[in-house]
């Protein structure tokens, strides 16, 4: 997952605060850097919102053998491709997309660390996707991505507590959830989304630090959803990017 940001310097100071995180810039260039929890690379920071003309966001990426094939098989599907491929030397390309429900994601083409880690236990995140119909969803990207072509490193694709989730090798990374989406919403968290929840071991320590470095708290749209066992809260950064710190119970004393 990356984060689209104008101010580079800016996101690393507040996503350090709020997350703990540390950052290394990565081979892309000096325009973008990899953040790390504890070691383990959680997410990518690109100062490319000008250069490529996208806004600030959040955006799940999901590794393909072939970036021209993945586009080919979103258009047959029906989703939308808005910009990309693009190439980012030496290490590969990416494209940006939105599926049928206009939830928007991201496609890579090239290397990727093996130490990059998503999914639940003690993961420093977990994604979630807000739809109005999470079969439909699963059938666009079962077929845009081959989650369940038989390849070794693939998905396991189950029913699941009413949601369509996403497990490899054994732990879910993704769960998929129907429920009341707008598309047409005004407000972001309102429409069909990814959202990516960022797990933190103490939930007001890490809201406070959003708020003192100008970052702002967004009413949830939850009404309907399939509710996780921990608690939540939806923050705005200063530069608009929309993400979710995730308190685990489980974690807890």
């Amino acid at each position: 997952m990356n984060l689209a940001a104008r101010d580079l310097d800016a996101a690393e100071e507040f996503y350090g605060a709020v997350l703990g995180w540390t950052f290394r810039r990565g081979p892309l260039g000096e325009g973008f850097s990899v953040a790390e929890q504890d070691g383990i690379p959680v997410a990518g920071i690109g100062e490319v919102v000008v250069r490529m003309g996208v806004p600030v966001a959040w955006t799940v990426y999901f590794a393909v053998a072939d970036a021209d094939a993945a586009v080919a098989r979103i258009r047959e599907r029906g989703g939308t491709v808005g910009v990309g491929p693009v190439p980012f030397p030496p290490r590969g390309r990416a494209a940006l997309a939105t599926d049928l429900e206009g939830a928007a994601f991201g496609i890579w083409e090239g290397r990727i660390s093996s130490r990059w880690r998503l999914g639940e236990h003690h993961a420093p995140a977990w994604l979630e996707l807000h739809t109005r119909n999470a079969f439909d969803a699963a059938f666009f990207y079962g077929g845009v991505l081959q989650w369940v072509d038989g390849g070794a490193d693939r998905f396991e694709v189950a029913y699941e507590d009413e949601q369509v989730v996403l497990r490899r090798q054994g732990e879910a990374v993704a769960r998929l959830n129907s429920g009341p989406a707008e598309a047409a919403s005004p407000q972001p968290q309102l429409r069909p989304r990814w959202l990516i929840h960022f797990r933190v071991p103490d939930l007001e320590r890490a809201t406070a630090a959003a708020l003192a470095l100008g970052g702002a708290l967004v009413p949830e749209a939850d009404h309907g959803w399939p509710a996780p066992a921990g608690r939540r809260a939806t923050v705005r950064d200063p530069q608009g990017g929309l993400f979710t710190l995730y308190e685990d119970p489980a974690e807890q004393d």
